[in-house]
């Protein structure tokens, strides 16, 4: 986890199973109350767990009126985000991270 302007980067880990859910529901906790910026860029392996976390983080940012927005998404994160029909989850935030 990085912190850049007052916008707080959480890079995933590559698989996101039962096993990292834990540790990124900590970060997430640890970084509420700032904007956030996801970066998906390395990741391999989306299961139902780490997408019902990110899920429930993003309406949680949403809830708090702050920005919440999935960066860099790797191929296979989309490829599961589809198969999962949850494409919307790397829409752009309508509130800009940077305001």
């Amino acid at each position: 986890m990085a912190e850049n302007e007052d916008v707080t980067t959480v890079v995933l880990p590559s698989v996101l199973d039962l096993k990292a859910v834990g540790p990124l529901h900590q970060t997430f906790l640890s970084a509420r109350g700032t904007p956030i910026d996801v970066n998906a860029a390395d990741v391999t392996r989306l299961g139902g767990l780490g997408l019902q976390l990110l899920l429930s983080a993003r309406a949680t940012w949403a809830n708090d009126g702050l920005p919440f927005r999935v960066s860099a998404p790797s191929e296979d994160f989309n490829a599961a985000l589809a198969l999962f029909g949850a494409q919307d989850l790397t829409a752009a935030d309508a509130k800009e991270l940077h305001s």
